[in-house]
């Protein structure tokens, strides 16, 4: 009877595999067994790359026991079309999130958050939907909306860095047969804007954004953009994800605000060195609304207030205090 049990634990296996869907027994094995997702990123080294002299996307991908670990040198698999006064150049990207994430007790808010917040199978940073004060026309407003972004979704920042804003589903941007596109630093998943709607994934949807325009996101995004909740099972919460079929949780791509992520779901991992630094301006101009750092100077890149920063070149407050980049008074010399 020893001898037999085996064999009839094997027959069970094949049998289970059999009868049972495998992409829905797949999802379940690989949030119950803590599968490392390495096959979800695609091998990009016959990519065209950027193109000329530019370094071919060079990418890690590995799992301890908790964490989905990536490194990445940050450059892109498609053609550069250059979209800001920056430069594109290869970058030292190292991420580490969870990986097998659960959701937290509350949201969290990206509102003022400027910088990574995921990252993509591509090995790309992925930023909010929210840009920094520059260009001054534009500051803090909608960079997808402001035309501000390549076919792909992204542009360059201030250290030659590229990262999405949105990505879409265009096929030379090397993702548009991916099923996950990436992941939040919360660990969850992000999916293409084709959804499942049932375990055997029989039925597909597009899924939208939540999101409503009631406003001009020419500038501060975030106060141009109302979240209206829906019964609707094609739309996304106000993270811009959903409970999967399955039961877990992802969130989706949408082609509207705010295209990627719209907060944390789960608790956001803890990143460092290249990676935990915030979103610097566009041109290499300091940020405005940042906190300051030890020495007491004013810090680039920081998130704005709450109650939103000047807008550069503005006018000048009611206390008349001067504002940085805004007109000269007309008795008074240049301001700063």
């Amino acid at each position: 009877m020893k001898r037999f049990l085996p064999l009839a634990l094997i027959g069970s296996l094949l049998a289970f595999f059999l009868l049972t869907d495998s992409q829905s027994w797949a999802a379940t094995v690989a949030a119950k067994s803590k599968v490392c997702p390495i096959g979800y990123f695609p091998d990009l080294s016959k990519s065209v790359g950027a193109g000329g002299s530019y370094a071919k996307p060079s990418i890690s991908v590995s799992c301890s026991s908790s964490e989905l670990k990536v490194t990445s040198n940050g450059m892109i698999s498609f053609a550069y079309d250059p979209k800001t006064p920056n430069g594109l150049s290869a970058q030292e990207w190292s991420w580490a999130v969870p990986l097998n994430p659960a959701k937290a007790k509350t949201i969290t808010s990206i509102n003022t958050l400027m910088g990574t917040l995921g990252f993509t199978v591509s090995g790309l940073p992925i930023y909010g939907p929210t840009e920094g004060p520059v260009p001054q026309d534009s500051a803090y407003g909608d960079p997808v909306y402001n035309k501000l972004v390549d076919i792909c979704g992204g542009h360059t920042g201030y250290k030659s860095d590229y990262h999405h804003h949105e990505i879409t589903m265009v096929q030379q941007c090397n993702l548009s047969k991916q099923t996950i596109l990436g992941y939040a630093l919360d660990g969850f998943p992000i999916y293409s804007t084709l959804g499942c709607l049932d375990t055997k994934c029989k039925k597909t949807a597009i899924m939208k954004s939540g999101y409503i325009k009631t406003g001009n996101p020419k500038t501060n995004t975030w106060s141009a953009y109302t979240y209206k909740k829906s019964t609707s099972s094609t739309v996304l919460d106000s993270c811009n994800g959903r409970k999967q079929p399955d039961g877990t949780y992802g969130y989706h791509a949408t082609t509207a605000f705010p295209y990627l992520i719209g907060c944390f779901t789960g608790t956001a991992a803890i990143t460092s060195g290249r990676a935990a630094e915030p979103m610097p301006p566009m041109g290499g101009q300091p940020q405005p609304g940042g906190p300051p750092p030890k020495d007491g100077q004013p810090q680039p890149g920081g998130p704005p207030p709450k109650d939103g920063p000047p807008l550069p070149g503005g006018p000048p407050p009611k206390d008349g205090q001067p504002q940085p980049g805004g007109p000269p008074p007309k008795d008074g010399p240049p301001k700063p």
